[in-house]
């Protein structure tokens, strides 16, 4: 996903660097430091930790949700959903074709549990086709097929640039899955980012789905965790499926901590984030190109997705956003995330308006540049531009070393 980068040697050269690649590189405040550093703690395990109690608690409340559990991650926390809801042999979940779930957990879903996954075409708001979806619903299964027993949203949706799901669409969702007594579970990793846009409480996005996870560890900023929460018959079933692939665990309140501050202060600051992600995406937007493109109305959240022209590699943008040449005047190394034809940025709270002006001054210093090269065809390849790369760092670390002595 991403190339690394010696960050020492930037820093070691004046060279300031963002950090775009995602939310996730997000710190603890200082507050949830001093909070996690004077926490109660007891044995989660027991049930007898009370900071977890209370952040679970007010979780719960929160999301609409009868009970809460706190997890490791939001992969975990989906893979539980799917293991309580999927609870008989030959079971198949519905999901779209760019879900997290189905993409980027490793295949968890069959691997672990066992499940089988039928997929719909994502539309690019996120959302898939409502008749798409019943035709995929296995009525009356004969003994050939498997059961359908699940259908997973995911809100935002990552791959589709942070979009945030239709409430109306929702709603759709959980008429089809009430025809046919199926439960849905809501992949929400950055479903705070969709209640701050649609100005709603958290429990109006959730309130279509029986089961939603959360992450603590994305734009709340906390340094590890997610939330699963659901009935209270349905959390009773993934604490047991929690320990069973390894997830229970002890003193936790140390890091629960970190997640009632993130409860309390975070929520409606994703805002910001918001914010500034927009401001980078209309930088880009402004230059007019050809080659670059940003769908300014589609960046609604955190998460920018640009675009490229078929003859760019985004390997190659992307290394040359983070790379710092002696004779750039724009002394900033950018990172980014690629796939395919696009380069992904994500903002989140250490991404300050300052940062958010670097990443401008950088991005569009290099895209510039890029176009340059592209109308002269003289686009460096990526081989090249390692060589070109590896030349700057040697240049910069020995003048580090004469400058020592």
């Amino acid at each position: 996903m991403y190339e690394k980068i010696n960050v020492d040697l930037m820093h070691n050269s004046g060279i300031r660097m963002v950090d775009l690649r995602s939310d996730t590189l997000s710190k603890p405040t200082m507050e949830m430091r001093e909070a996690m550093y004077s926490a109660p703690v007891g044995d989660d395990v027991y049930g007898e930790d009370p900071t977890v109690t209370e952040l679970e608690k007010r979780a719960a409340v929160l999301l609409g949700k009868e009970e809460a559990v706190f997890v490791a991650s939001g992969t975990m926390a989906n893979l539980i959903a799917i293991m309580v809801h999927c609870n008989q042999r030959g079971s198949e979940i519905i999901s779209g074709d760019y879900g997290h779930t189905f993409k980027f957990e490793q295949g968890g879903t069959a691997q672990i549990a066992g499940v089988h996954t039928a997929v719909i075409k994502n539309n690019e708001d996120g959302t898939f086709n409502i008749e798409d979806l019943r035709k995929k619903i296995r009525k009356n299964p004969d003994f050939h097929e498997p059961i359908s027993s699940l259908i997973i949203v995911e809100n935002t949706h990552n791959l589709c640039g942070g979009k945030v799901l239709p409430l109306e669409w929702l709603e759709k969702v959980h008429n089809v899955a009430q025809e046919h007594k199926l439960p849905v579970h809501m992949d929400g990793a950055r479903m705070m980012n969709a209640a701050v846009y649609l100005d709603v409480p958290p429990s109006r996005i959730v309130k279509d789905v029986d089961s939603v996870c959360f992450c603590l560890s994305k734009g709340l900023g906390c340094p590890v965790g997610a939330i699963l929460a659901g009935s209270s018959e349905f959390i009773a079933k993934a604490r047991r499926v929690r320990k069973a692939i390894g997830g229970g665990w002890r003193q936790a309140g140390i890091i629960a901590a970190a997640g009632i501050v993130a409860l309390d202060k975070m929520i409606d600051r994703l805002k910001e984030d918001h914010i500034h992600a927009y401001q980078i995406a209309k930088g880009i937007a402004a230059l007019n190109s050809p080659y670059f493109k940003v769908v300014l109305e589609s960046v609604q959240t955190n998460i920018i997705i640009m675009y490229m022209d078929s003859r760019i590699n985004p390997k190659y943008v992307q290394m040359r956003l983070a790379t710092v040449y002696p004779t750039d005047p724009v002394k900033v190394s950018v990172r980014c995330s690629s796939r395919d034809d696009w380069i992904r940025f994500v903002t989140f709270w250490e991404v300050s308006d300052k940062y958010v002006k670097l990443s401008n001054e950088k991005i569009l210093f290099v895209l510039k540049e890029i176009q340059k090269q592209v109308e002269e065809n003289s686009q460096l390849t990526l081989r090249e531009l390692r060589e070109a790369y590896v030349k700057t760092v040697s240049i910069i670390e020995a003048k580090n070393k004469k400058s020592k002595l």
